[in-house]
């Protein structure tokens, strides 16, 4: 058992660049590389020579990511290829334009990490949908854009090595803040906007946290859909870094966590981990990584909300991945 103390200032990471095998012709996609935490993933990735596709909202984004990895990584040996992706998770219906361009430039698709994410957003913010933004963003997004990949995540594992080809959700430190509840719902089984996030601006508020609860679940949902075709699925809580993620924070919080955080890197180590350690084995799927690359387990709170009431548990994250299932039907 990982401790608190730990889990807040790990050890050095276990797992980095240095530990990548050659990754000519296995193929990527990275929400939210355009900055932060997924550029500097790209970036490895692009450097040992795999095929990247730098997800992002526009074209300018993206064609800035990969012009400035170019710029940064120039003269590096084993260099690979970056795309660019154009989607915007708070916008489900841009999902399947972009999937399908992928699927006709390649044909297989070794991780997908779910990268891009919200937090402190102003109040009231919602996506292009009505969604509450951080949750659209987060999980419903994510959700969508994995399900129609997962055919191509499937072909893909049938002619790759058990468990190499892997679906990764980012999330945050749920040992530390925790909501009331694991996730609130309303009488028709959609989650519920919470209080805290948009006054409390030092600090990740309750809103912001269920959306990680459902990133756990999601991850726990592919893992019990797709393990059974080789492909592993967890959650990773990247540690904390200086990153755009905190745009939205005070002015003072900001300072001081320039002042105490890691740089984004160290994050794209935990991910790194948590998409080809090999110490990633069939009884983690489903399961939950640590910075700056550590398996640990999910507080109860969270695992019983997988469970059946009947099981003793909750049975929330069946109902929330219904609800994820039904705001996303028709743009499939």
């Amino acid at each position: 058992m990982v401790s608190l103390f730990s889990a807040i200032f790990p050890p050095a990471p276990s797992f980095t660049e240095k530990d990548l095998p050659p990754l000519t012709g296995k193929v990527f996609i990275i929400t939210g590389a355009a900055s932060g935490v997924g550029f500097e993933l790209a970036k490895m990735l692009y450097v040992a020579g795999g095929r990247v596709y730098v997800t992002a909202r526009s074209v300018s984004r993206c064609e800035g990511a990969i012009g400035k990895i170019k710029a940064q990584t120039n003269g590096k040996k084993d260099e690979g290829i970056l795309k660019p992706m154009i989607l915007d998770l708070a916008d489900l219906s841009t999902m399947k334009s972009a999937v399908d361009e992928f699927l006709r430039q390649e044909t297989r698709l070794d991780v997908l990490v779910n990268n891009a994410g919200v937090m402190n957003t102003p109040l009231g913010s919602k996506g292009k949908q009505g969604h509450d933004i951080e949750m659209v963003t987060n999980c419903v997004g994510p959700y969508l854009l994995t399900k129609l990949l997962e055919p191509i995540l499937v072909q893909t594992a049938a002619q790759s090595p058990l468990f190499s080809v892997r679906v990764v959700f980012v999330v945050a430190l749920m040992q530390l803040f925790a909501p009331a509840s694991a996730m609130s719902f309303d009488g028709g089984g959609n989650p519920k906007v919470l209080p805290g996030d948009n006054y409390m601006q030092s600090k990740p508020g309750d809103n912001y946290m269920q959306t990680k609860v459902g990133g756990t679940w999601l991850a726990a949902e592919f893992a019990n859909r797709l393990g059974s075709k080789g492909i592993l699925s967890v959650s990773v809580y990247p540690g904390l870094m200086r990153t755009e993620l905190q745009r939205n924070m005070t002015v003072s919080a900001r300072v001081i966590m320039k002042l105490l955080f890691k740089s984004p890197v160290y994050g794209a180590y935990s991910e790194l981990f948590a998409a080809f350690s090999p110490d990633l084995k069939v009884e983690n799927n489903g399961g939950y990584v640590l910075a700056w690359g550590r398996i640990a387990e999910l507080p109860k709170y969270i695992t019983d909300g997988l469970k059946s009431k009947s099981e003793g548990g909750s049975g929330e994250a069946k109902i929330f991945v219904e609800y994820c299932k039904r705001e996303t039907i028709k743009f499939q």
